[in-house]
C-alpha cells in the first residue's frame, strides 16, 4: 500500500497554546527568572540560602521527566525544572531520595542562582 503524505480527517492539527504567567504578590520578595523576569518562587518559602536556593514551592516552572542521579548527597531521582515562560532550565525537583537521612527533600525545588533575579522589595 502507499503511504499517504495528507493525515487522516480524524486527526486534530495541533497548535501551541500561550502561556500565561502566575504573579507573586508585590509586598512580598521575589525571585524571577534572570532569562525573562517570570516570577519563580516567593522568599518566603525559601528553605535554604545554600548555592544553589532550595524552595517548598515555586510558580511559572514546569518539570520534565524524573531519572536517577548520583548527586553530592547521595542517589536522588530528580526532574529538571524550566521556566515555563522561556523555557531555560532552571535547576531540579527532587522526586525520590534512596537514603532516608535525604527523604526531607522528596518533593522539594533546587533552583540555581545563575537562573534568577530577585525583585519586588529587596534592599
Amino acid at each position: 500500500p502507499e503511504l499517504s503524505e495528507e493525515p487522516p480527517a480524524e486527526m486534530v492539527k495541533m497548535t501551541k497554546s500561550k502561556t500565561f504567567q502566575a504573579y507573586l504578590p508585590n509586598c512580598h520578595r521575589t525571585y524571577s527568572c534572570i532569562h525573562c523576569r517570570a516570577h519563580l518562587a516567593n522568599h518566603d518559602e525559601l528553605i535554604s540560602k545554600a548555592i544553589p536556593l532550595f524552595f517548598f514551592s515555586r510558580v511559572n516552572v514546569g518539570c520534565g521527566p524524573a531519572e536517577e542521579r548520583v548527586l553530592l548527597t547521595g542517589l536522588h531521582a530528580v526532574a529538571d525544572i524550566y521556566c515555563e515562560n522561556c523555557k531555560t532550565t532552571l535547576g531540579w525537583k527532587y522526586e525520590h531520595a534512596f537514603e532516608s537521612s535525604q527523604k526531607y527533600k522528596e518533593g522539594k525545588f533546587i533552583i540555581e542562582l545563575a537562573h534568577m533575579i530577585k525583585d519586588n522589595g529587596w534592599e
